[in-house]
């Protein structure tokens, strides 16, 4: 059965659902409404329905059975109602055009009376109608239609009540969501401590760490791959290993403080005092080292551009804290980090090269391979040690980069004073 649509149906359809009206349960300033209508009216039947794409959907309703809350819009009385935006009103319905063959006229039970006004928006939208019915033949006095009417309005001013509260609560829920998007972007650029701080304080003042252990690692060939591979290519290809760095990174307490081109630096023991450090960067490392070294097994074996990594740690002192106004960047700063560098330029590909300040910390837990006191340029010469894997025994894997229980047991009686 066709029925008259209104010609801005689609963005009328859109006004109804924002108002969240649908399927919502009964409230009292509608029922009044409408109640008071019936009565104005003299009239036995009354509603506030919205129409829907297939329906009358009765928000309130005065005179009608507990269970009928809705009805097929082609059958509806106010399916005609909502394509304009005056009143209509038929005191007898079996002598009008639009109802006179609608099955609540032919059939039980058996209306004669209708008048509806149309809820039109500030826009023009036509959400529902406003209805008194009755069973027998109507006419309606001045006085009660000029009723209905301001009814009418009081309607339209708690639907729009309702829809500055529905965009008030939008623009909350997208304030609250647009907060989160920044707190998470905050804590995916700056450690957790820090971002915390500048979201309480707006300042993150510099600070003294007494003991830390600088991590730098370099990819190897990254040079002469730049002048052999597509720049996305490249980039892709570099993400993926820092992108491993980072989770390897979060799962052993470091922070990432930058990279550098192919550079990656990272820290221990800050912003988060932890007597660990060393033990937490010398895991990092041989993770790294594994990682990178399955990596590039996999690429050269499919024939695809590969890098290798040489890693370097020094532990010591640094001061840490955020530099720029517009631009915030967390970095640290100190002899250390120039030593942790060092450490890395003179390690060799997929090894690792730590200070004798690392070496002291870890070898108790670590095989080291002692490269003796190595010259370096504007330093002098400078202990270092090849850093092998995990002491057997401690390592549940063959490369000796995955620690076991016993040697988490040995790490927290060397650091605590008794095993745990």
């Amino acid at each position: 059965m066709s029925y008259p649509v209104p010609d801005n149906e689609t963005d009328r359809l859109a006004a109804v659902r924002a108002t969240g009206l649908l399927d919502s349960g009964p409230e009292i300033g509608y029922s009044d409404i409408g109640e008071l209508a019936a009565q104005i009216c003299q009239c036995p039947v009354s509603y506030v329905g919205f129409m829907d794409d297939d329906r009358l959907w009765l928000k309130a309703k005065y005179g009608l059975p507990p269970d009928f809350n809705q009805c097929p819009r082609e059958i509806a009385f106010c399916t005609s109602t909502v394509c304009g935006v005056e009143m209509v009103n038929a005191p007898d319905v079996t002598e009008h055009p639009w109802f006179k063959d609608l099955p609540f006229v032919t059939g039980p039970p058996h209306f004669r009376f209708y008048c509806g006004l149309p809820l039109v928006t500030p826009e023009g939208y036509v959400l529902g109608t406003l209805c008194v019915m009755d069973f027998q033949v109507r006419h309606l006095t001045h006085e009660q239609i000029e009723a209905l009417r301001r009814l009418s309005r009081q309607l339209l001013s708690q639907l729009e009540l309702r829809r500055r509260l529905v965009e008030l609560d939008q623009a909350r829920a997208e304030a609250a969501q647009e907060r989160e998007r920044s707190e998470t972007l905050l804590t995916g650029v700056f450690p957790r401590a820090i971002a915390e701080e500048l979201k309480g304080q707006g300042k993150a003042p510099p600070r003294y760490f007494r003991t830390s252990t600088i991590l730098f690692a370099d990819m190897k060939h990254f040079t002469v791959l730049t002048e052999q591979v597509e720049p996305v290519a490249l980039i892709s290809l570099l993400d993926q290993y820092f992108s491993s760095f980072d989770e390897i990174c979060a799962r052993h307490r470091l922070e990432r403080i930058k990279t550098m081109g192919d550079a990656y630096l990272a820290i221990a023991g800050v912003p988060q005092e932890a007597p660990s450090h060393a033990v937490d960067a010398c895991l990092a490392a041989l993770e790294m080292q594994a990682t990178v070294a399955r990596m590039k097994a996999q690429r050269d074996k499919a024939r695809l551009p590969s890098l290798e990594v040489r890693i370097g740690l020094h532990s010591g002192p640094v001061i840490a804290g955020l530099i720029g106004k517009r631009r915030f960047s967390y970095d640290i700063w100190g002899d250390a980090v120039n030593t942790a560098a060092l450490m890395e330029e003179h390690s060799l590909p997929g090894r690792v090269n730590v200070s004798d300040s690392v070496a002291g910390h870890v070898a108790a837990l670590f095989e080291l391979e002692t490269r003796g006191c190595v010259p370096v340029k504007n330093k002098g010469p400078l202990g270092m040690h090849f850093l092998n894997g995990l002491v057997p025994g401690l390592a549940r894997d063959s490369e000796r980069w995955q620690p076991n229980e016993r040697f988490t047991a040995e790490r927290n009686r060397l650091l605590t004073g008794f095993a745990g």
